[in-house]
């Protein structure tokens, strides 16, 4: 019997423990200030591997034993340890310490407090707040220590992103795109989703950056994808937005009114006579004889009553004139170009969808996404799709895996706008819309006024020359309008880029990985020109290009992480990383077509394929290095990192082509000290400080250590001959850089005002750059890359936030940075000595000498107007005004008139939550530079192009009873007032009102009444105004545009695909 009672208690033992291991429990973690879920927070069962992670509800499920403890953290907030409850809600209160928080750095990610280096974070929120195809164009203003220039507001292109200035001559200055830990072509940026990105995290010094090596050297921009979570159930996030875009700036303050420009180049024409000795009269009637005439405007807009003049003695028009004129044949009147030109039903559709979810053994996420955006003209659309999916699996304790896959497909059409040269001015629309003279008609007209059709159906453009009258050759020539209709232009891409990991934990502490990762890209491209308006004379004309860009990175690493005695923490991690990148290319083109609306070589019959017509080539890239870094830290409170790279690159010759190069860094959380332990306003004081070294390959095309030939055929000899193309120089090497990075990172309040200060000073020496050859070596023209000269950049940062309201239902905050830099050459190459002793080259409009700066001026001095003549006067020596002043022009006058480049530029911002109302508002800014005003420079003509528009201040031009203005007389024969010179240089200081976005999230008590976890209506507006020294000059896309140089051209400023606004209103929601 007893032997039975005890058979029967272990029985009951075992069951009771069976059912105590099997335990399901459930419970709910909320935020203890607001009483709201929080999303994500880990939940893991105390001692075991054992958790999950709650969901957007703030709900979690899992198993564990009776009595056991749960450990629930969330970054930001307090780890809680509670005891293990079904329906146990668990508040967790907001940390006053961020130290604790996980950064992504290069080959993993550390601690806030364990950074040694330079970096910020934009979080998910912040990149799609903004409608921007490119998620570059989203840090303006964002990040300190980078700037963004847009050349281009065209849907999908790439802002140019420079980390901390630019350091180099010729040498590349873009910095390395970092995907999941792969590197990735800046070009491909467009086509990732930033709705599918977690964060983008900027590294800007060698301590976080030397590991990458040769790649690094211009700053890293890692971006972090998103990924599923362990919240045992699934989440499904949708977001659609619609929106209009409209041009961002508006155009210069210009005379629009076609009977102002009628009277001002009368007098401009009048002038030119009676200022060169002619009588008033004779003046008079050669006005009248050349107005209408290819001297003067060229085009009659206005009837007149039989026998009166358009223009009196008065200079005014003549009050009995009438608009619209007809010749018999046509009927004209002028147009407005802008308005005819622009899309105006440019319906901007953007839509996503993501669901993630998992356990805590797998996780998944998978997103699709579109994106449509037609642009400001016709032809100039971006249409883009996307996918994503991405699994991460601890199959076995020591073993986790993942893959990960993003496939985008993207039509851009790109009607080559973006210069006054593009297709010459016939062809850049935004040149002609912007330049043209008020007096032009956009239609050809019939004489009842309707607008003419061709026999093809299509409403007939002025182009200047296919009517009666014919615009003169200073006015914008042509009517791209009929092309951007009838002709094609487009690149269809599509892109794939996976990877594949595998980390293997043998022991506590010690991973093994493995990371593979290709990256594909397949580019089509074909641009038709029409046969009736475009290449009429070869029957129109078709090209295409098919390229095809292959490449694979591969990782390995091995990484330890252990702690001994306490207090010493090490980390070490050591790798090898190799990347190869074919690129292959095929071209042709023909005339001829059979179907003019088909843009396929295969409708073209012109000339037989020739070298001259069909191209190919293939072309290999290569990197290949070891790496490793060592993070030591002792109690907590000092820290140790050391970094080194091995690297090695293709575009060197094989005894240059490998480089060392690695970094130093240290950091004291002074806030640990026991000494400050009352100081409890003191959240996070510490000290950084690194030095490091890297180098940078980037110049030209891949194999600038060898010559190139151009290579011909001759067909009746049958024998081929070479030219020299490209100076190769097998010595070639790398370019050095050195940085040094000294900060405090600080957290006040409870974390409620934290920032960072930093001054940094960064040294690019043995500089990429192409020499001239001197007249005797035989080259000519051609230049050789040569590793010369050094340049610094040195500067401060400062980058602020602050909390200034938290409470259960407010939540205001304001962030703030800015950034000084100062550039300089600290050498040139011997071929620059002058007999003096110093060392410079001075180009059209700029001048590299020792202790200038990249952007230094060169050119003539402008001195402002002879108040006796009207004249412009330029100064004979900008060195020394003394010297006097010139009325005739030279490029001899040209002096050093200095540093233009910008000094301070950065963001502000602030962001309000107000029951349910979230308000963010953000700003960026510049300062202390100039910039050359090409476009203005090309609207303040005295009338020696009098086909152009005019700028308003025209009217304020020297007369005899005006004698007191820089603006030279109005005199179309007058050519030395429109010159290059300081005139045009203008302050590039600007401030503009980046986004706004006003959201208002339901309340959840209403939501999950209909199965919807949250939902959030918005409305946002981007590029909404803009501060600059005058209406419509834009400083973002014109300013040291270039690496080096002044950039002057008059194909800049409203010559380009001006800056989109657009405002745009959605919807988010998560089931």
């Amino acid at each position: 019997m007893k032997r039975l009672l005890l058979l029967l208690a272990v029985c009951t033992a075992c069951i009771s423990g069976v059912w105590a291991q099997a335990q399901t429990i459930s419970g709910k973690v909320v935020d203890a200030s607001t009483g709201e879920p929080i999303i994500g927070a880990s939940v893991v069962v105390q001692g075991t591997s054992t958790g999950s992670i709650t969901s957007v509800d703030g709900d979690f499920t899992l198993s564990c034993a009776e009595g056991a403890k749960l450990v629930i953290s969330y970054i930001g907030f307090e780890t809680q340890v509670v005891d293990a409850k079904d329906e146990v809600v668990i508040s967790l209160s907001e940390s006053t310490s961020h130290l604790d928080e996980v950064m992504v750095v290069a080959y993993g990610t550390t601690t806030r407090a364990q950074f040694v280096g330079s970096a910020k974070a934009v979080e998910s929120e912040e990149l799609t707040s903004q409608a921007a195809a490119n998620v570059t164009n989203a840090l303006q203003g964002k990040v300190a220590g980078v700037q963004v220039v847009n050349g281009s507001g065209q849907p999908g292109t790439a802002a140019t992103i420079r980390v901390r200035g630019v350091g180099s001559l010729s040498g590349g200055t873009t910095p390395l795109y970092v995907v999941d830990g792969a590197p990735v072509d800046v070009d491909n940026i467009n086509l990732i989703s930033s709705y599918d990105i977690e964060s983008m995290t900027v590294l800007k010094d060698a301590s976080a950056t030397a590991i990458y090596g040769a790649r690094g050297a211009n700053g890293v921009v890692l971006i972090t994808t998103k990924s599923g979570k362990a919240q045992n159930k699934m989440t499904v996030n949708v977001d659609a937005k619609w929106g209009n875009s409209q041009r961002g700036v508006p155009n210069y303050a210009t005379i629009n009114d076609p009977g102002t420009h009628y009277e001002l180049a009368y007098k401009a024409l009048y002038n030119s006579q009676f200022y060169n000795g002619q009588s008033i009269a004779s003046s008079y009637a050669y006005a009248d004889k050349t107005l209408f005439t290819q001297t003067g405007v060229g085009y009659q807009v206005f009837t007149v009553p039989e026998g009166e003049k358009l223009i009196g003695t008065n200079f005014r028009i003549n009050p009995n004139a009438t608009l619209g004129y007809s010749d018999g044949e046509y009927y004209y009147t002028p147009d407005n170009w802008e308005d005819e030109i622009m899309n105006t039903g440019n319906l901007r559709q953007e839509y996503n969808i993501n669901i993630s979810g998992g356990n805590s053994a797998t996780q998944y996420y998978i997103s699709a996404g579109y994106l449509n955006d037609p642009g400001l003209i016709n032809g100039s659309g971006f249409e883009r799709f996307t996918a994503r999916t991405k699994v991460d699996s601890q199959v076995k304790k020591w073993l986790k895996v993942g893959a990960s896959a993003t496939y985008a497909h993207a039509d851009m059409e790109d009607p080559g706008y973006s210069s006054e040269d593009d297709w010459g001015s016939t062809g850049n629309v935004f040149y002609a819309a912007n330049a043209m003279a008020p007096i032009y008609p956009f239609y050809v007209r019939n004489t009842d006024k309707s607008i003419k059709v061709d026999g093809n159906g299509y409403q007939v453009y002025d182009s200047g020359t296919n009517t009666n009258a014919v615009r003169p050759g200073s006015a914008p020539q042509g009517n791209n309008a009929i092309n951007l209709l009838i002709d094609t232009n487009k690149e269809v891409s599509d892109y794939f880029t996976g990877s594949l990991y595998a980390t293997i934990t043998p022991i506590e502490g010690l991973n093994i990985s493995a990371n593979i990762t290709p990256e594909y890209l397949g580019r089509y491209s074909n641009s038709l020109s029409n046969p009736f308006y475009g290449s009429t004379s070869v029957g129109g004309a078709v090209g295409v290009a098919s390229e095809r860009f292959f490449a694979i990175n591969q990782q390995y690493t091995v990484s330890y992480k252990t702690a001994f005695a306490d207090f010493h923490n090490i980390e070490v991690i050591a790798g090898w990383e190799a990347y190869n990148l074919k690129e292959q290319v095929l071209s042709a083109s023909n005339d001829h077509l059979f179907n003019p609306f088909v843009a396929e070589l295969g409708n073209a019959y012109g000339v037989a394929p020739t070298s001259a017509n069909t191209s190919s080539y293939t072309h290999n890239y290569s990197t290949a290095g070891a790496f490793a870094r060592v993070q030591y830290d002792l109690m907590n409170r000092y820290f140790l990192t050391g970094t080194f790279r091995y690297d090695a690159s293709s575009r060197f010759a094989k005894e240059n082509r490998w480089g060392a190069f690695g970094s130093v860094g240290a950091a004291w959380l002074i806030n640990r000290e026991s000494w400050l332990a009352d100081a409890k306003w003191i959240n996070e004081l510490k000290l950084k400080a690194s030095w490091g070294t890297q180098g940078n390959d980037q110049l030209g095309n891949y194999y600038v250590h060898r010559n190139l030939y151009s290579i011909s055929y001759n067909s009746e000899t049958g024998e081929f001959s070479k030219v020299l193309s490209q100076l190769g120089n097998p010595d070639l090497k790398w370019e050095s850089q050195m940085m040094a990075n000294v900060g405090v990172d600080f957290g006040f309040f409870g974390n409620r005002l934290n920032g960072t200060l930093e001054y940094f000073n960064r040294q690019n020496d043995d500089m990429l750059f192409y020499v001239s050859m001197p007249p005797s070596s035989g080259y000519g023209s051609l230049r050789m890359p040569m590793n010369v000269g050094k340049v610094q950049n040195q500067g401060v940062e400062f980058d602020v936030e602050a909390v200034l309201v938290s409470t259960k239902n407010i939540e205001w905050s304001v962030y703030g940075n800015i950034t000084y830099v100062d550039g300089k050459v600290l050498r040139l190459p011997d071929s620059y000595l002058k007999e003096d002793g110093t060392r410079w080259y001075a180009g059209s409009s700029y001048i590299l000498k020792e202790g200038g700066s990249l952007h230094q001026a060169y050119m003539p001095e402008y001195a402002g107007v002879d108040a006796e003549t009207g004249k412009a006067l330029y100064y004979l020596d900008p060195a020394d005004h003394s010297k006097g002043t010139t009325a005739t022009y030279s490029q001899d006058l040209a002096g050093d008139l200095g540093d233009i480049s910008v000094k301070c530029y950065g963001g502000f911002g602030t962001s309000l939550n107000l029951y349910g109302v979230d308000l963010g508002v953000q700003f960026a800014y510049q300062f202390g530079g100039k910039a050359y005003d090409g476009t203005y420079q090309e609207m303040m003509h005295a009338g020696d192009k009098l086909g152009h528009i005019w700028s308003v201040d025209i009217l304020n031009a020297w007369t005899p009873d005006n004698t007191q203005t820089d603006v030279p007389r109005l005199c179309s024969s007058d050519s030395y007032d429109q010159q290059t010179s300081s005139r045009w240089l203008v302050s590039s200081n600007y401030l503009s009102l980046n986004n706004v976005t006003v959201g208002y999230t339901l309340p959840s008590k209403w939501t999950n009444k209909i199965g919807v976890a949250k939902a959030r209506v918005y409305f946002q507006g981007d590029n909404l105004a803009l501060c600059s020294a005058r209406q419509g000059y834009d400083p973002r896309q014109i300013q040291n545009a270039t690496s080096y140089g002044v950039g002057i051209s008059t194909s800049t400023g409203n010559f380009v695909y001006s800056m989109t606004r657009t405002f745009s209103g959605g919807i988010s929601i998560s089931f």
